[in-house]
């Protein structure tokens, strides 16, 4: 049997709206979060992902009142990342409502939490983000504090090495943020997803660059991912749910929920 692949709507967060930006730079206001997860729920999306991007930079946790308003809002599942450096804070979002919880930052600085929250949670509940990008070298290395570009930090850990390393300590998931990619809407950076899909043995889902059907289409034929993320594609009403889910249909990818468009 051929598992679905999955389409994910992502809800970047900030002081309580959602923003947009290019490769994590120039953010602009989206709407309303709770608006926002109501419309593409209706939609169809399969799940939606949310990222309070300044939470870690300001060192604090995600504001629990929007977690609780989604969660009365959908009848989906969703993620929710943002500051969660502790299994209290885990608990205190899992409590208000999300399904899954996510560590970018929090997991590069003290990786042990990431087998914490697996040990209290299940793996099924704990997602690791991992903000990628290809340096001079030519080697994928993480980066920390992302949500502020005048924070962010480029680690020397490579991202082949982390995806392991966090896949070991208990990961159920992993999403591949590929900097170079977000938000210039070329498609899906699927050189690196594929390196990685060939170390990540646990649902890899694919995060930065989608402009089009056809990026989705090409992401999980050539790097076999489980889900492709994306944002701005979504939010500007470039490309709908609905008919993203008949392009993919129609070329043999395997989704949930087709709905037939007159």
């Amino acid at each position: 049997m051929t598992l679905a692949r999955r389409v994910i709507a992502c809800l970047d967060v900030r002081d309580g709206r959602v923003v947009k930006g290019t490769r994590f730079r120039d953010h602009q206001d989206m709407g309303g979060i709770t608006e926002l997860a109501a419309h593409y729920s209706a939609e169809g999306v399969d799940e939606l992902v949310f990222y309070d991007i300044t939470a870690s930079p300001q060192g604090r946790r995600v504001d629990l009142s929007w977690v609780d308003a989604v969660a009365r809002q959908i009848d989906i599942p969703f993620c929710v990342a943002g500051g969660i450096g502790s299994v209290a804070d885990a608990r205190a979002v899992l409590l208000a409502g999300a399904d899954k919880i996510s560590v970018n930052t929090p997991a590069t600085r003290r990786p042990e939490l990431v087998q914490e929250l697996a040990r209290e949670f299940g793996s099924q509940c704990v997602v690791v983000g991992v903000d990628s990008l290809r340096d001079e070298d030519g080697t994928w290395r993480i980066r920390q504090l992302t949500g502020d570009p005048d924070a962010t930090r480029a680690l020397e850990v490579t991202t082949l090495d982390w995806v392991e390393r966090v896949q070991e300590l208990g990961a159920g998931e992993v999403v591949l943020n590929a900097m170079g990619s977000d938000g210039v809407r070329q498609g899906y950076d699927v050189e690196q997803l594929s390196a990685v899909r060939q170390v990540c043995e646990v649902p890899l889902i694919a995060s930065g660059g989608a402009g089009r059907a056809q990026h989705f289409i090409d992401v999980f034929r050539a790097a076999d991912v489980d889900g492709a993320l994306a944002a701005g594609v979504f939010h500007s009403g470039d490309l709908s749910i609905a008919a993203l889910k008949v392009e993919l249909a129609a070329a043999g990818i395997v989704v949930r929920h087709v709905e037939v468009l007159s």
